[in-house]
């Protein structure tokens, strides 16, 4: 019998390495639901981001109601059969332009009364179209079919002679745009409270978020205003909160001459017709006669 003894080593892990283990274990868990969370993240403003984007609420005033009782209220159906609500008036004024006007991202059509107050009380005339998916109208909202009814309502309008603006309010900004980057013959674009684009603002809004490569409606006026013709008129507030400043600026860097910026120092995302931006666009209409 041999006097050597086999002595096996202890097959339990140590206290040190037992630690690195459960360490491990929680880290690949935390990086997991941390990868699990950012994908859901991802996937819930892939499939809620028109929620963002449009808000369409309340009802439509009849325009006496509104303030405007000489704006008379049609339904016409688009060239895909979508029926669209517009509000329209003829110039009062001998030769004067009608406003094709785009409204922001929220409310209706007749939550913009007080503006078309003041075009009609100019003489101007007004076309203004409900989107697709706000009250009064049928279909859903998005950017190719915004754009697609922008250039069929600008084709119905510019049938005759009269002279056309065309205005875009906040989101409007990139209907008008692209209109305008599409169409010949605009009097003066008019663009109030613009973004360079909608997903340059998601982007600022949520930099942890490949935006660019979810975003369904980017709405890239950035890239469309050179191909802008018209002469240019870009109005912002310093005292935006919604559509920075900056934005409006670097559009304006962006479009071609004849083009005009007027910076209101105080003014909010709301208020810039109360600043004088109409009195601003009559008289650039006003000096091109002369």
């Amino acid at each position: 019998m041999s006097d050597t003894m086999n002595i096996k080593p202890d097959a339990r892990p140590t206290q040190n390495s037992a630690g690195r283990s459960a360490a491990r274990r929680i880290l690949i868990g935390v990086l997991v639901a941390a990868v699990a969370a950012y994908l859901s993240a991802m996937a819930y403003m892939y499939l809620f981001q028109r929620s963002f984007v449009f808000k369409p609420g309340g009802e439509v005033a009849a325009p006496v109601v509104a303030g405007v009782p000489e704006v008379s209220v049609d339904t016409i159906r688009m060239a895909d059969g979508t029926e669209v609500i517009i509000w329209t008036a003829p110039p009062t004024m001998e030769d004067a332009p009608t406003v094709l006007f785009f409204h922001g991202n929220s409310g209706n059509l007749s939550d913009r009364a007080d503006r078309f107050r003041h075009i009609l009380d100019s003489g101007y005339g007004l076309y203004a179209p409900g989107y697709r998916g706000y009250p009064g109208s049928g279909g859903a909202p998005s950017e190719v079919a915004f754009v697609a009814d922008g250039l069929e309502h600008f084709d119905r309008l510019s049938g005759g002679d009269a002279a056309v603006i065309v205005h875009g309010q906040s989101l409007g900004t990139g209907v008008a745009t692209a209109v305008a980057a599409q169409r010949a013959g605009i009097d003066l674009l008019v663009l109030e409270a613009p973004y360079t684009a909608t997903v340059d603002m998601a982007a600022e809004q949520y930099p942890w978020l490949p935006v660019s490569f979810l975003m369904k409606d980017p709405f890239v006026s950035r890239d469309r205003i050179g191909q802008v013709d018209a002469p240019v008129f870009i109005a912002h507030g310093t005292a935006d909160e919604v559509i920075p400043v900056a934005h409006g600026e670097a559009l304006f860097g962006f479009a071609n001459d004849p083009r005009s910026l007027m910076i209101v120092e105080g003014a909010d995302h709301g208020n810039l017709w109360s600043h004088g931006l109409w009195d601003e666009v009559q008289r650039q209409i006003d000096g091109r006669g002369q």
